[in-house]
């Protein structure tokens, strides 16, 4: 059956990328596209194609209608299972559902199903007893050659970066050995910029808040990077005149605006904010709104009978008005996934819609072109760097400091994301092997037993499987020795020790409140030469350029990149402190030098 409507050509890419992966493989996919891109159109047209049965899911009923309504546009026929739409059909060869309704009946999904397609899918954790796993193991077991499939516009879950491990441009999304990803690869990607550039998507207008911005840097953080409600509120309460202001500036800017979105921090805010808009053009939404009303204003603000809509984290996925052209942010989050939907209520195509302006009160220092590289900004001074692997050539993308001529200056990456060269696709045996990703490390803990690196956080080796001492094992038990000194590690300095012509390298250790320990490498004999190489040859500059010295020369000509250890350990001999442990990238419970 001929569609009613030509694919765009990277929709087209996406569904042809879908079927090449799954033909080859049963690894689970993620396709990404940004909000407005379409992606109910990809959906429905893997549907379209499909043979056996599958299942859609996702997590708002309002996508649940929105995907069921492309399938249908086709002259197709599809089933609804979710209770917000007050339908539970399940013995259609397409089914789009809520998570919330099938987790609730798993009883009727026994059937045998070829693929699940997960729309909004970094809501997937890797938790095995979450709503999403849960089905997928149900159905999988029903069918063990069952392919999974999501969608969405933000890869990536506060606390746990990238949902995915492997990118089909050659990288891995992965930080560490152990890290549970709830997808195999992302097979298809389009940026943000690629949409706005070619007319796909109205081009954000970011603009600084000129009037006040709330400031939520006193407040401490859950693990989630989130605030507790009860401190915001608290902080809010505090400076109500701010929130006016801000008000203020909105209504003025909204003049030559056709319809505005306000992101509140909580409840009592956004109550707040509601009382200081006209109340004839003002909608506020939050969790508690009766899903009837709720409705009701949803409709009036899509026709325009209301031109502010405030809410409180409800309507940042499935809330389709093409005509807000002004976003206005005054909640503070960590979750570069949410800023990115709450910013993409405002990016759709309109008649006459130039641009959106977009304004953060709260401070967020999110880049929505650039917004993340997989993992939790270290410091607010770092920025995205380029840093090439000396064993692949890999251009990784880091957290870390450049200098003005962009010269890496440190860096906090771990180990290489790059991918060994694949083999050839004719080949049988390359069918099924799965992509090797270098095994080269920037930082990494030494295996005591073997001598391998490993990551900075591994308990074991992963070449002999052996336990590795724990660092804060470490530093504990020696604390307990009387005849044992930890210090913190604030720099080092190397001078030459010339002795029975013997030349020796000598390192002094400085520790922040004063105290000094030293030891000595002496070139002349390989194997202490090889000792220093492992020990600081091997780490030179951050590991992004890492040399095996041969001459003491060489190692003063260069000893400003030296790295230096976080903690040395050492013991009392007769007259002396001899260093028995040195302590690298240290991620544990005690302080770092300041």
């Amino acid at each position: 059956m001929n569609a009613p409507f030509k694919l765009r050509p990277y929709q087209q890419e996406a569904v042809d990328a879908t079927l090449k992966h799954f033909r080859k493989s049963d690894d689970s996919a993620v396709i990404v596209l940004p909000t407005g891109a379409g992606k109910s159109l990809v959906i429905a047209e893997l549907a379209r194609l499909a043979r056996r049965k599958i299942l859609v899911l996702t997590h708002v009923k309002e996508l649940v209608e929105q995907n069921h309504a492309k399938y249908q546009s086709y002259g197709l026929t599809g089933g609804v299972f979710s209770a917000g739409l007050k339908r539970k059909e399940n013995r259609h060869q397409v089914t789009f559902a809520s998570v919330q309704s099938v987790s609730a009946n798993l009883d009727q999904f026994r059937d045998q199903y070829s693929l699940i397609i997960i729309d909004e899918c970094h809501r997937v954790s890797g938790d095995d007893s979450s709503q999403y796993q849960t089905i997928i193991e149900l159905l999988r077991q029903q069918n063990d050659s069952l392919k999974v499939l999501g969608l969405t516009a933000t890869p990536y879950r506060l606390g746990m970066g990238w949902i995915y491990r492997y990118h089909y441009r050659g990288f891995v999304r992965s930080c560490s050995d152990k890290q549970n990803k709830p997808f195999g690869h992302c097979i298809y990607e389009l940026s943000l910029s690629y949409m706005i550039n070619r007319g796909y998507l109205t081009r954000p207008e970011l603009v600084n808040a000129a009037v006040a911005q709330y400031d939520f840097s006193a407040l401490s953080q859950n693990r989630f990077g989130e605030y507790a409600e009860k401190d915001v509120n608290q902080l809010l309460g505090k400076h109500r005149r701010v929130t006016r202001a801000i008000i203020e500036q909105v209504m003025e800017l909204a003049v030559k605006r056709k319809a505005v979105m306000l992101f509140a921090a909580t409840v009592d805010h956004a109550r707040e904010i509601t009382g200081y808009l006209p109340e004839h053009q003002t909608a506020l939404i939050t969790g508690a709104t009766d899903l009837n009303e709720r409705d009701s204003l949803i409709q009036r603000f899509k026709q325009q009978q209301l031109k502010y809509l405030v809410n409180v984290s409800v309507l940042t996925t499935g809330f389709d008005a093409p005509h807000v052209d002004f976003i206005a942010i005054l909640r503070p989050t960590q979750s570069v996934s949410l800023y990115q939907q709450i910013v993409g209520r405002g990016l759709r195509l309109d008649d006459g819609k130039q641009d959106c302006l977009v304004i953060d009160y709260a401070g967020n220092s999110v880049n929505l072109y650039h917004p993340e590289v997989g993992e939790k900004k270290p410091n607010p001074d770092c920025e995205p760097v380029q840093v090439f692997c000396p064993g692949c050539g890999f251009a990784n993308i880091f957290w870390g400091k450049a200098d003005s001529e962009g010269h890496v200056i440190e860096h906090f990456g771990r180990r290489c994301q790059g991918l060994l060269g694949p083999a050839e696709e004719d080949e049988p045996a390359a069918q099924n092997r799965r992509p090797e990703q270098c095994d080269y490390r920037f930082r990494f803990k030494e295996c005591p037993h073997c001598g391998a690196e490993n990551d900075i956080a591994a308990r074991n080796c992963q070449q002999c499987k052996k336990a590795i001492i724990d660092p804060d094992d470490q530093l504990r038990d020696a604390l307990k020795l009387k005849d044992a000194m930890v210090i913190r590690c604030a720099g080092i300095t190397l001078s030459v020790n010339d002795s029975k012509n013997e030349s020796k390298l000598r390192i002094t250790y400085h520790g922040e409140e004063g105290e000094e320990l030293s030891e000595s490498f002496d070139f002349s004999k390989p194997t202490q030469r090889n000792v220093f190489n492992k020990l600081f040859g091997r780490r030179l500059a951050n590991s992004q350029a890492p040399q095996e010295f041969s001459r003491i020369e060489q190692v003063l000509a260069i000893q400003a990149s030296l790295p230096a250890p976080d903690f040395v350990i050492a013991r009392k001999q007769k007259h002396y402190w001899q260093v028995q442990e040195r302590i690298f990238d240290y991620q544990g419970n005690y302080r770092k030098a300041y």
